[in-house]
């Protein structure tokens, strides 16, 4: 039996300090009992938790109040204080008495102060019941019978209803079940008349709630109620608001209800008072509730969750993250608890709802929440009692929870509110509470053992979980009021508004302390005669339940557990020990594969358990490293925590498989798995240790017949056994045998009490020895994992000592696997070179150390016991460090693992091995498809090989690591002068060394990490030759001079560097004839001596031409340069110059010849002039130019200083039909820019020189325009352009568009020129006399020249209307805008590691911003096209002139003039703009020392881009293939030819390389030249021939620029593995393939099928197209005949010429018509070709189509949609399969208001229909006649709008079911031909 309640007091107000302020404070009058009960104190500060708001008075009666506190004390303990107050009148006219001293009743009479009027006040009085028990009805109804008997005044002694109050027993909770109703439910009566009932709940441990549950819910919510659930029990601060004090006491009962079965352990305060409020920043968790009128001072908590009642609100600051229920419970928790609060909503959308259903009552819904929240406990916790260790059994048992294997299991491993639930205190207390295996069960219990299934069945039927929750609600509810029937009360209250009546009762009366104390003294000598009160428990073994599942169904895992995988795992383990080694290798990758797979890794730990023979398994060193490699494996994707149990279960393995070095020395395999993170953590060996530990208690208790000393040898031995390899195993073992460690706990702790104390102490030894030698045991364990193999070096610790990722900082030196958690006890001064052994024998010391003391604690072994055990473990360690120094010793002398063979890569003429191979592995990057990635294939990488140096490229070689690839050779390479960057990298393995990432600007990336072997020697001597060869000190230690001759490594720089960037090292032959001159004013005849082979190789033709050139009238001594001091022959200079591309393509364009007298001819506009023959007013220019025909030479030298570089406008090329011409410059400086635009008066005599220069230019400008034969007039300021019309402009050439799109700034085109560009406006008729009509006339016409210049130059600038020419401004990007680009191009095609997101290759390509760049280009360059084409000049004067301008002006070219698109024209295109003019191929290339810092800068890259651009959009326009833009691009940053090193002209006289270019050495030798390699492969192989070149000569291309249109180039994204770039192409002729034969068996022959890998095999070798494979065929054949094979180009043109002949044969027309029909000029011709059979079957040939436009009026500028017709047919298809069985054309009348039309009919019987097209060409047809449909055709009549010349007869009708068509032949012969074949088709239907 226990007290109702303990103590009764009496508080009232105290006057408080400040006397008169109103407020006090509350003093104690009475308690009762007066002494203490010595079982339970009296708790202080009652008085400040009966008026928590603080003691005040009032003007006005209060009505009585009620409310319970709650206080904890020191013991946890909770005493409910159930207060009750009211208030009692103060009389003024006592107050000024009272104010001085304290009188008895002070608290009835406190003193008014001069700040109240003396009006009425009422001071607060409470009675405070104070018990341990939680009745809060019972307490409400005895406080308030007091107070009736006080305010009624009714005849009762208030004295005898305390005493009876205070002596009122009840019966204890959870006793027996009671056999009678006044046992169980006690009837109380105070002795007034009154009689309660107190229903005891039948179990203790389920907390009792009333309704407070489901007014928490009803107030706040299901998301908010959820929210605070999860932020108690991940101990967060949660604080309530609320007016009510009841309320909040309700709102803590009920969360804490919810909690069950965990009980809350931290500060626990439902009501705080005002004075405590500081309370609230405590720093540990807590569930306070505070009143709402202290709002204000919660509002500065950062870190509490306010959830206030009142406004049904819960807020979370930001710095709180509650996790959230995992999933799928929380939404199932949801939908139940809706199914409960608001069970209409089901019915809601029913269109006939059922009857309302009746609610149920408050407190049974109350019971039905709490059973959801019992349910998820019951969810969350399923089968937890799986994972508790008993750790000891007697005298009191010890039980751990394994909280890594209970998380692994249940599959949350990620799971934040579960880990936090299991790492707090209330999870903790869960364990010591209910983790005992014998005691009383509670419903909870019965639930987790043995509800789960049903739970999980019922999950997704709503109806059936309601059951559920339904029943369970029963249950508690039943625990709460066992006897509903006797709930009968009947006690007295206050009539209504008792407290307003005006005759105030007496204050309330002092008790007689001894009439009560009396009373209590009765009662207790009552008590102490009856027997003591035993609480009846019903123990019993806990019922463990259904063993764990998981939450999370793991459905779709990458790698699911499939039985071929376990299978494979299991025979390669058999393999290994049963020595087949070559088996095992080949299914080694797989498995290592499998082991990422659970399943597999356990099945691989029992495999290698069957093969360990007493606790010792021996194995030769292959064996021992195949195991090795797996255990590795396995424990890699281990974490920390080990929640699989793998680590755990490989741990008794490491100790046992070994293998023998020498005689008496073994290696065991855990030296070799060290480098794991879980060996480092103490929690994974705390778990290991109890679960070890409770296989030896249990067994201990199994065989009692063992002797004493048995637990601790089987503790030495024991762990190594097969049966008990941790907890996997363990719930196999305990499913076999009938008891489990908590079985046998449970029976051992039944029998205690029966035992005799001998036998007790006896049992209590053997089990503290057992954990004694466990601790011994696991002393050992450790060291062997945590002591490295070679502790004097500790070369693995320093690598990873920087393990952050443990629970300290790291800093330690124990093991590579152990830093971290020994670090604090590390003496960090040491640091990592010079530590000494003892060092990491110290740190593995104290961290062993500090796990046995913990461990031995909790598992209760005796301080002697521990102190043996600190003496041991040094003793250990350093036993074990001995044993590993001769191991360490001995492995040393291991013969090396074979390693694969290196294989040696093919080299190029001249090309030498600078270092032989290092063994490296080459990793994947971000190209997946290498590693058999989304696109399939194999994984070619990691590859095992080496990497080889030579002078010209960086070669890998190898073969992939994973033998299922098969035997396929792996090359990667890229020339060394591509390099861009090269950076160390980190590899995480711990065989691998760190490695080298190198990138490369022909788009390869080798990252490589060099094996073990490779010293750091070594890869630092690869480095260092590596940047050598890179970086040459000049030009002349490249490959293009230095191929063939011996390499050196330090080559010495030849000349210093010099200031000037563009003048690089002097000729030394010219420097020795440079006479001193640089001062003179005039330069004349200066003689050459050309080297001899130049006259060897080319006889010098004699000419008449003058000795004597002026260069300039006025060079100024600071203009003239070291070139004119060079003194070469005039003549032989002239000879070579005219030689040079640019010259022979002046001579092509007819812009002016130089004749043998230099004579002008003055009919020719333009002129040649040889003016910078020595280079001396240009250096960048070629030695001759083309200039207008009235300007002088001597005016040149001038005019150049207003361009930057010196570089003024020349001709570079003139349109043949136009005849305007396109120049090129450097931009203006300023100066130049002011001069030029300047009024036009005449320049006054004192005019400075710039004033000059701007003049001479400006008549230069003008001249240009003058020599254009339209604008000869323009002098008198007419223009003649007026009258262009659009549709003449329309009328020529492809157009595209260059309107601005995507990112372009374009649109900063001037507005006029742009729409006049794209020919919109319509210009209005010239005046008569041409004079302009207003100022602005001139705008909308075209005028004689535009200067494309940078907007930034041109700011500001106004062009005079009147001038001929006009500036287009535009905005172009900066050279460092390419090379930062180019960067991030790099990076997206070319990514050094695979990509987290799906897309990143996408956003990275745009956010590169390289094809809004191409796409400028193009913009730009078709507006300049397409001026040129309008009869305008055009002047591109941009940045320095040689990087965009020089991409601006080639571009115009190769679309203005087919010329270019020709091979041998492309070349000259190059060889002219490029080359000659000057684009600093060495600089912009970084070839050499000195480019280092400026990085290599893609101009030339970026001009082929767009070559390649406009070649996919026209690939009928261009002789050469895409793959001659590819090997380009490649060899120009290869440095494999000179072409295109250095950068100029000038340059190349210098060293010696411009003449030589002409080939004068033939015979065997490497080329130098390109031009020359492409012309003897050509010869060979069609690889640069495009077989769909089919050029139109007029041809104007204008590509679409906007970048939808735009395709990221292959090359920039294709590799081939196989054999490297394909771009060598001696390196990539690989053996030719097997031709199909008989097999000597007589057999069929082999299939020719190939199977071709995406990134391995080059596709246009393996599979090259119809065209290549014929050719290929036919020299095969050719061969066998034994005849001489002919030329591919040879018989590819008589092929050409035949179809075209047979084609014109088969027309049947006298025009002959042309290989293709090219009718309408201005379409765009699709990518289609076809081959058909001739008419005599014996030629092949070829027609290619065209796509044409239903108009063919040339001035329709309607731009033609684009179809795509690419059909190739087999090329030996008859003409039968064509299907095409009559054809000819016939008119058509349309449909109803439609004209007649010509068509091209085709009759196919095949398919039984009549198509039509528009052309004979066209490969889609325009409509189709189903004959199935034709019901007749007959002869017909001419309608409206027939073709007037044709017979009546030739008319006829087809009639159909839906409609008639009207057809009309040429002629009636025709006409009856096509009715009679008709005809025949319909009857042979």
């Amino acid at each position: 039996m226990a007290r109702l309640a303990d103590y009764f007091v009496l508080v009232a107000f105290g006057p408080g300090p400040r006397a008169g302020s109103g407020e006090g404070h509350g003093q104690i009058l009475q308690r009762f009992p007066e002494k203490d009960w010595e079982d339970n104190p009296f708790p202080q500060g009652i008085e400040l938790f009966c008026q928590p708001s603080g003691w005040q008075l009032c003007p006005e009666r209060n009505p009585p109040t009620f409310f319970i506190a709650v206080l904890t004390d020191i013991n946890s303990e909770r005493h409910y204080c159930a207060c009750l107050t009211f208030w009692e009148p103060v009389e003024p006219s006592q107050a000024p008495a009272c104010s001085g001293e304290e009188e008895e009743e002070a608290g009835e009479r406190p003193s008014p102060s001069a700040l109240v009027p003396p009006t009425q006040l009422f001071a607060p009085k409470t009675l405070v019941l104070v018990s341990r028990l939680d009745h809060a009805e019972v307490f409400r109804n005895s406080l308030g019978l007091i107070y009736t008997i006080h305010v009624e005044g009714l005849s009762v002694s208030l004295e005898n209803v305390i005493g009876n109050l205070l002596t009122c027993t009840i019966p204890i909770t959870g006793g027996s079940q009671p056999d009678s109703v006044e046992e169980g439910a006690r009837t109380i009566s105070l002795g007034a008349g009154d009689r309660q009932v107190i229903q005891t709940p039948l179990t203790d441990s389920l907390p009792v709630s009333c309704c407070s549950v489901a007014l928490l819910f009803r107030q706040l919510g299901i998301t908010n109620v959820l929210a605070l659930f999860c932020a108690a029990l991940t101990e967060h601060k949660i604080l309530f608001l609320s007016r009510s004090y009841q309320r909040l006491t309700d709102a803590c009962r009920g969360l804490l209800a919810l909690l069950f079965p965990l009980r809350y352990s931290f500060t626990y305060v439902p009501i705080l008072p005002a004075q405590l409020l500081e309370v609230l920043s405590t720093p540990t968790p807590f569930i306070i509730g505070v009143n709402s009128l202290f709002q204000a001072e919660t509002q500065e908590l950062l870190d509490v969750i306010i959830a206030d009642l009142d406004g049904g609100t819960v807020t979370v600051p930001e710095c709180v993250h509650i996790p959230p229920l995992p999933e799928p419970l929380h939404s199932q928790t949801h939908s139940a608890l809706c199914m409960v609060l608001d069970p209409e909503l089901e019915l809601a959308d029913l269109a006939f709802p059922p009857p309302s259903t009746s609610t149920s009552s408050l407190k049974m819904q109350d019971k039905e929440l709490r059973a959801v929240f019992l349910r998820l406990f019951a969810q969350l916790l399923q089968g937890y009692r799986w994972c508790l260790h008993i750790v000891r059994i007697h005298p009191e048992p010890v039980i751990r929870f394994h909280k890594a294997a209970f998380l692994g299991q249940r599959g949350l491993v990620e799971d934040d509110f579960l880990l936090k639930v299991l790492e707090g205190m209330a999870f903790a207390g869960f364990v010591s509470e209910r983790g005992v295996p014998y005691r009383t069960t509670d419903l909870f219990d019965e639930l987790v053992a043995n509800e789960v299934k049903r739970m999980r069945a019922d999950e997704n039927q709503p109806h059936r979980v309601l059951r559920h929750v339904k029943e369970l609600a029963e249950q508690l509810y039943k625990n709460e009021n066992p006897y509903p029937a006797v709930t009968m009360h009947k006690v007295q209250k206050p009539g209504e508004s008792s407290h307003l009546r005006r005759a105030p009762p007496r204050p309330f009366p002092r008790l007689d302390e001894s009439t009560v104390q009396w009373i209590i003294d009765q009662a207790t000598a009552k008590l102490q005669g009856a027997p003591p009160a035993v609480r009846a428990e019903k123990k019993a073994t806990v019922p463990s339940g259904p063993p764990m599942a998981a939450i999370v169904e793991r459905n779709g895992a990458v790698h699911a557990n499939s039985a071929r995988r376990l299978e494979v795992v299991r025979n390669c383990i058999s393999y290994v020990f049963e020595g087949k080694m070559l088996e095992a290798k080949k299914l080694l990758p797989a498995v290592l594969r499998a082991l990422k797979g659970r399943a597999a890794r356990r099945c691989l730990t029992r495999e290698l358990h069957l093969h360990v023979q007493q606790n010792r398994a021996v194995l030769d060193h292959q064996q021992f490293d195949f195991v090795v490699r797996m255990m590795n494996c396995c424990l890699q994707d281990c974490t920390a925590l080990d929640e699989h149990g793998i680590a755990a279960a490989l741990l008794p393995l490491v100790t046992a498989f070994c293998r023998k070095l020498s005689p008496g020395v073994t290696q065991f395999a855990y030296s070799c798995v060290q480098e794991h993170v879980v060996w480092s953590t103490p929690q994974f060996w705390e778990a290991m240790f109890y679960g070890d530990v409770q296989t030896h208690i249990r067994a201990l208790y199994l065989e009692p017949a063992e002797e004493d000393d048995g637990p601790s040898a089987k503790g030495e031995a024991g762990p190594t056994e097969p049966g008990a390899p941790g907890k996997e195993e363990e719930e196999e073992e305990e499913e076999e045998e009938e008891r489990s460690a908590l079985d046998v706990a449970s029976e051992q702790r039944r029998l205690w009490p029966t035992l005799s104390r001998d036998k007790q102490q006896e049992l209590v030894q053997k089990e503290e020895s057992t954990v004694f030698s466990q601790a011994i045991h696991y002393a050992n364990r450790m060291s062997y994992l945590l002591l490295p193999l070679d502790s004097s070096k500790s070369r693995l610790l320093r690598e990873r000592a920087g393990l952050g990722d443990l629970e300290s900082v790291s800093n330690s030196l124990v093991t590579n696997s152990m830093a971290g958690s020994v670090a604090e006890s590390y003496d960090t001064e040491s640091g990592f070179e010079d530590a000494e052994t003892s060092d990491v024998a110290g740190t593995v010391v104290r961290f062993i150390n500090r796990f046995v003391d913990k461990v031995c604690t909790e598992s209760g072994v005796t301080s002697d016991h521990l102190k043996g055990l600190h003496v041991m473990v040094p003793d250990i360690v350093q036993m074990h460090i001995e044993t590993l120094e001769a191991v360490h010793r001995e492995s040393k002398r291991l013969p090396p693992i074979q390693k694969p063979k290196l294989l040696r890569p093919s080299l190029l003429p001249g090309e030498e091995c600078v270092l032989d191979g290092l063994r490296v592995y080459l990793l994947p990057d971000g190209r997946e498809e290498g590693s058999g990635g989304s696109v399939g294939g194999p994984a070619l990488l990691p590859a095992e090989g080496a990497v080889f140096l030579t002078t010209y490229r960086v070669i890998f070689t190898g073969m992939p690591t994973d033998p299922l690839v098969g035997e396929q050779v792996v090359v990667r390479s890229f020339p060394v002068a591509s390099l861009t960057k090269e950076k160390r990298i980190n590899i995480q393995d711990q065989y691998l060394q760190d490695g080298l990432q190198l990138r490369s600007c022909t788009f390869q990336l080798l990252k490589m990490a060099f094996d073990e072997e490779v010293g750091s020697e070594s890869a630092e001597v690869f480095r260092k030759h590596l940047h050598k060869l890179r970086y040459p000190p000049d030009i002349k230690g490249t490959f293009a001079f230095t191929a063939g001759s011996i390499y050196t490594a330090g080559r010495q720089p030849r000349t210093a560097k010099e200031k000037s960037p563009s003048l690089r090292t002097l000729s030394r032959n010219l420097v020795k004839n440079a006479k001193k001159t640089i001062g003179r004013q005039y330069v004349t005849r200066k003689k050459y001596n050309p080297p001899s082979w130049e006259q060897r190789g080319h006889p010098v033709p004699p000419e008449d031409q003058e000795d004597e050139i002026s260069v300039s009238e006025e060079l100024e001594p600071s203009t003239l340069t070291p070139a004119s001091a060079l003194k070469p022959s005039d003549r032989l200079t002239m000879n070579s110059l005219v030689e040079r591309a640019c010259c022979r393509d002046y001579q092509r364009l007819g812009l002016g010849t130089l004749s043998s007298s230099l004579s002008r001819a003055k009919s020719e506009p333009f002129r040649v002039t040889p003016v910078n023959r020595m280079y001396a007013i240009c250096r960048s220019y070629p030695g001759l130019l083309i200039v207008p025909q009235s300007i002088q030479d001597n005016t040149l030298q001038r005019i150049s200083r207003c361009y930057r570089q010196n570089r003024f406008p020349v001709v570079c090329w003139r349109s043949s039909r136009s005849k305007a011409v396109l120049l090129r410059s450097g931009g203006l400086h300023g100066k130049g820019v002011v001069g030029l635009f300047k009024a036009q008066n005449a320049p006054s005599p004192g005019q400075s020189q710039a004033d000059s220069s701007s003049l001479e230019q400006e008549k230069y400008l003008q001249a240009v325009v003058s020599s254009m034969p339209r604008h000869a007039d323009a002098a008198s300021g007419r223009n003649t352009l007026s009258g262009f019309s659009s549709a003449h402009m329309a009328s020529h050439g492809k157009w595209g568009s260059i309107r601005a799109g995507g990112r372009s700034s374009a649109s900063s085109l001037a507005v006029d020129v742009g729409s006049r560009l794209a020919g919109k406006d319509l210009l209005g008729p010239p005046q008569p006399n041409g004079a302009p009509s207003e100022p602005g006339f001139l705008r909308p016409q075209r005028a004689a020249l535009y200067i494309i210049g940078d907007k930034a130059q041109l700011k500001g600038v106004r062009p005079d209307p009147l001038q001929q020419w006009e500036l287009v401004p535009i905005e172009v990007f900066e050279v460092r805008q390419v090379k930062a680009s180019f960067k991030k191009l790099l990076k997206a095609c070319v990514p050094g590691c695979p990509a987290e997101e799906p897309n990143s290759y996408l956003r990275s390509l745009e956010e590169s911003e390289w094809l809004s760049q191409i796409h400028k280009l193009l913009q730009v360059s078709v507006l300049v096209v397409e001026l040129l084409d309008s009869g305008s000049s055009v002047l591109v004067s941009l940045e320095d002139g040689w990087d965009i301008t020089t991409q601006v002006v080639s571009l115009v070219q190769l679309l203005s003039d087919p010329y270019y698109r020709t091979l041998e024209g492309f070349r000259l295109l190059v060889e002219k703009e490029w080359l000659s003019f000057g684009h600093r191929f060495t600089h912009r290339g970084a070839h050499t020392l000195a480019g280092q810092s400026s990085g290599f800068a893609p101009i030339f890259l970026q001009f082929l881009d767009c070559v390649h651009q406009v070649h996919s959009q026209f690939p009928m326009e261009f002789e050469f293939s895409q793959f001659y833009l590819k090997f380009l691009s490649y060899h120009h940053v290869s440095h494999r030819f000179r072409t295109f090193l250095l950068d100029s002209d000038y340059e190349r006289i210098e060293l010696g390389l411009l003449y030589e270019e002409k080939g004068e050495r033939k015979g065997q030798q490497a080329c130098k030249s390109v031009w020359e390699y492409v012309e003897r492969l050509s010869k060979k192989t069609p690889v640069f021939y495009n077989y769909m070149y089919a050029p139109e000569d007029t041809e104007v291309l204008r590509p679409y620029s906007n970048v939808s249109n735009l395709k990221v180039w292959d090359f920039y994204t294709r590799e081939t593995l196989a054999e490297g770039p394909p771009y060598d192409w001696e390196l990539v002729q690989g053996p030719p393939e097997p031709v199909e034969e008989e097999r000597p068996d007589g057999g069929a022959p082999q299939s020719r099928r190939r199977v071709v890998w995406p990134c391995y095999d080059s596709r246009l070798r393996a599979q090259p197209d119809a065209i290549s494979r014929l050719l290929e065929e036919l020299q095969r054949l050719e061969t066998e005949l034994g005849r001489p094979s002919e030329r591919w180009k040879d018989t590819w043109d008589r092929v050409k010429a035949a179809a075209q002949r047979s084609e014109a044969r088969q027309d049947g027309r006298s025009t002959p018509s042309s290989l293709l029909m090219s009718s309408v000029s201005h379409h765009r011709r699709s990518l289609g070709v076809y081959l058909q059979e001739g008419p005599v079957g014996s030629t092949l040939s070829l027609s290619l189509d065209s796509d044409q436009s239903s108009s063919s009026t040339p001035s329709s500028g309607r731009q033609a949609a684009r179809r795509s017709t690419s059909t190739l047919y087999s090329q030996f298809q008859t003409a039968e399969s064509e299907n095409r069985s009559y054809e000819g054309t016939l008119y058509k009348k349309g449909a109803f208001m439609k004209p007649w039309k010509a068509r091209w009919f085709v009759l196919d019987k095949t398919k039984h229909q009549l198509r039509y097209y528009d052309h004979q060409v066209d490969t889609e047809y325009k409509g189709v006649i189903d004959l199935a449909e034709v019901e007749s055709v007959t002869p017909g009549t001419p309608t409206m709008g027939a073709p007037k010349t044709v017979d009546e007869k030739a008319f006829f009708d087809v009639k159909t079911t839906r409609r008639v068509y009207n057809f009309c032949a040429q002629d009636v012969h025709l006409a009856q031909q096509w009715v009679d074949r008709l005809q025949s088709c319909l009857s042979d239907a």
